[in-house]
Parts: C-alpha cells; sequence; structure tokens
C-alpha cells in the first residue's frame, strides 16, 4: 500500500505546526519526508507539556510518517550537506521569517541551483512585503488581523474572540499541502519546479471570503459596519443536554414545526421564508429553543433525523472517541509506537481506492534517522564520523522507556 504519493521526497525545514502538519499530511500519503531538525534540541513542539515516554502528543500528532536527521544549518558543513540532500529531492517546505533562508544560504535561488526541478515552499505569517513581514507571528496575531476574531464576535460592535483552535496554523498546513500537490502537477507537465509562496493571512483571508466576506465583494455596493447577528448561536439546550440543529430551507423549518406541535409556525410571516427568518433571528432561535427544552437530547435526536431535520449532540472531546459514527467510519484508529506507547489519533482524512495508504508511522525521535539518511546519501563511515564531530550533525535521541 504504496500512498499516491511513494516517490516524492519532501525535506521538511519547517517548525511548529503550520510547515509540519503539511508535510504530515504528504508523508501519511506515502512521500518519503525527511524532518531536518537543530542537533540537541530538535522542532521547539517537542519540548511541549502532554508527554508519553519523553514525547509530546502535539510533536506526535503532526510529525508522523517522517523521518528525522539532525543538521547545523548555520554551519558549512552543514549546509553542504543540506545541499546534498536536496538534491534528491523533489519538495523542500520552510517556514522561517522572511529573510532568514536567504541569510544561511538555503533559499530557493540557493537550492534551485542544486535541483532546478525543485518545489520550494515558503510559508510566512503575513508574506514578504508590507510593514508586518519582518514580526514574528502566532496564530491568535493572524486571527485578530484577518478579522476572523470580529467574525467570530458575532457583529463589528462586540468584543472580537479567538476561536478556540489554532486555526491559521491547520487552515495554512492544509493549503500548503494542496499548494505542493498542485506545483508537482505543473512540473510534471513542464519538468520544471517553481517557489511557492504562503502567508498565513493570505490563508486565513482566502477561506473566510468564501462565506463570511459577502457585504465586501461587490466593489461598487457601499461598505457598512457588519450589523450584529444572533446573541444565540445554534447550541441549543435540551431537558438533559446540548445538541444543535439547523433548518436552513422551508423543508427544514415546517419539518421541525410538525415535530414540534407548532404547525402554527410554518406560515407565520416572521418565519415563512429564509428572509424572514434571517430578519427575525432572534425570536426564531429563542423560540426553538424553548421548544426544545421540553424533550431530551436523545428524544430530539431521534424524532428528528426521522423527518430529515439536521441535528447531532453538541460532543465533548472525550465522547467524541467513542460516538457510534465515529466508530463506524473508522475515523479514529489506533497505533503503537516504540517509545510513546499506544496512540489513539485521526486516521489519513483522504481515502484513495488505488493508491491505499499504508497506517501513519509514528513520529521520529530527534535524529533517529540521520545515520540511515548519511548512508543513502553515499556518506561512508569516515564522512559521517567527521560530521559528527564538527556538531554539523547530533547523534540520534536514545530511546526511552514507554510510559504506562
Amino acid at each position: 500500500m504504496p500512498g499516491p504519493l511513494e516517490g516524492i521526497r519532501v525535506v521538511d525545514l519547517s517548525s511548529m505546526l503550520s510547515g509540519p502538519w503539511a508535510t504530515d499530511i504528504l508523508g501519511d500519503q506515502g512521500a518519503d519526508v525527511i524532518k531536518v531538525e537543530p542537533p540537541g534540541k530538535g522542532d521547539h513542539v517537542r519540548s511541549l507539556p502532554n508527554r508519553s515516554g519523553g514525547m509530546a502528543s502535539m510533536f506526535v500528532n503532526v510529525n508522523r510518517s517522517k523521518r528525522s536527521i539532525t543538521i547545523d544549518l548555520k554551519s558549512d558543513a552543514g549546509r553542504r550537506l543540506l545541499e546534498r540532500l536536496v538534491a534528491t529531492a523533489d519538495v523542500v517546505v520552510q517556514n522561517f521569517r522572511p529573510g532568514v533562508v536567504e541569510r544561511l544560504g538555503i533559499g530557493y535561488d540557493d537550492l534551485r541551483a542544486v535541483n532546478p526541478g525543485l518545489v520550494y515552499l515558503s510559508i510566512s505569517g503575513f508574506g514578504e512585503q508590507g510593514p508586518y513581514a519582518g514580526r514574528r507571528v502566532y496564530d491568535p496575531v493572524v486571527q485578530a488581523l484577518s478579522g476572523l476574531t470580529t467574525i467570530q464576535a458575532g457583529s463589528d460592535t462586540e468584543r472580537p474572540r479567538l476561536v478556540r483552535t489554532i486555526l491559521p496554523d491547520k487552515l495554512s498546513a492544509v493549503t500548503a499541502a494542496q499548494a505542493i500537490t498542485a506545483a508537482l502537477v505543473a512540473r510534471g507537465r513542464t519538468g520544471e519546479g517553481q517557489h511557492v509562496r504562503l502567508s498565513m493571512l493570505d490563508a486565513v483571508m482566502a477561506f473566510l471570503w468564501a462565506s463570511d466576506m459577502g457585504a465586501y465583494t461587490f466593489v461598487d455596493q457601499p461598505v457598512a459596519p457588519e450589523k450584529a447577528a444572533s446573541f444565540i448561536d445554534l447550541i441549543y439546550e435540551t431537558a438533559d443536554g446540548w445538541m444543535t440543529m439547523s433548518t436552513m430551507s422551508n423543508a427544514e423549518w415546517a419539518a421541525f414545526c410538525r415535530v414540534a406541535g407548532r404547525e402554527d409556525l410554518v406560515d407565520d410571516p416572521r418565519f415563512a421564508t429564509p428572509a424572514a427568518r434571517d430578519a427575525n433571528v432572534n425570536e426564531r432561535l429563542e423560540l426553538v429553543q424553548s421548544i426544545l427544552l421540553a424533550r431530551t437530547a436523545a428524544e430530539w435526536l431521534e424524532i428528528l433525523p426521522a423527518h430529515d431535520v439536521p441535528c447531532a449532540p453538541a460532543l465533548r472531546r472525550f465522547e467524541l472517541i467513542d460516538h457510534p459514527q465515529v466508530v463506524a467510519s473508522g475515523s479514529i484508529i489506533e497505533t503503537e509506537h516504540k517509545v510513546a506507547g499506544r496512540l489513539r489519533q485521526a486516521r489519513v482524512a483522504a481515502r484513495f481506492e488505488g493508491t491505499q495508504v499504508a497506517p501513519p508511522r509514528g513520529a521520529p525521535l530527534l535524529g533517529e534517522h540521520t545515520a540511515e539518511i548519511l548512508a543513502e546519501l553515499g556518506l561512508d563511515d569516515t564522512e559521517r564520523e567527521t560530521l559528527l564531530a564538527s556538531g554539523a550533525v547530533g547523534p540520534a535521541e536514545r530511546e526511552l522507556t514507554p510510559t504506562p
């Protein structure tokens, strides 16, 4: 089961989440991903909490299906070694701040000289130009600048709110993985590699424009501050718990009204059309909430689907892993990691019938594959020992005893 990206080699110079998860996706789909890390410390994510066997859960989750080599990219010997590795690669991914790779001598122009067919992806926070280009960036900074926090607030007059997950990082990773495969397809037609640039800000703005920036789409129409959305969201309390229900179409609204025993609401002019239901959103959602309190979540979740009304329980994270739909679809897999122990992770999301992917391989120890990769590059024992003695590469992290 080689996976659709078998035969593609990716050199991953990135750290934290956006770059590593992008390359993780490619590795899960069959690419040979070689993670290049600084000797002695590795990716910062290795040091984060929630650990087993000395390995951090976030590192394990965004760096699986990779091999690790440690190289000091600030040394001449380390840079020459990277060039030798890149000569065998199809893709390089980096998320240093703009200008850093050029100062190190490992920018696109430097490495294209070694490998003209190289696809080189650069991830930045804000792009290469402009007043924010050189700034340090973390996910909340992009959420704020992109307008996402005011969308989350519900209106321009409410206090901005963060989305409680690192959405810009994750979205940039998915966008990066897609961009890399697109560039590889183009190379298959033209034989030419290219530099692909992606900023987290651009990734989030493209994401938001699909559904949240309608008022700013038509240039000739006046722009005004966003009016307040409903102060109620679509998470409802029932007699014993929480659930969601959404009635977008007239048929779904009518079906809910009949199930609830409120046929009178079907022809109520406040709710008779999608436009009317939107104009009277607070009244509608307050009414729905009062109705749903009359029965338990289990009752509603049995009755509503029978009438084709979209709904679901509002699961807590510990409930998700045992939900019948998740179990039936095999969305969560369990594997054994030689250091971290038994792992529970999401499966590879895209399922390929013709090029089925193998189960994800466990995330590597720091420098675990350094000797193996150097041997593949044709370095003999003496050359490897010289690199190790100079600090251009580091020793492999020893295996630890799994935590019970």
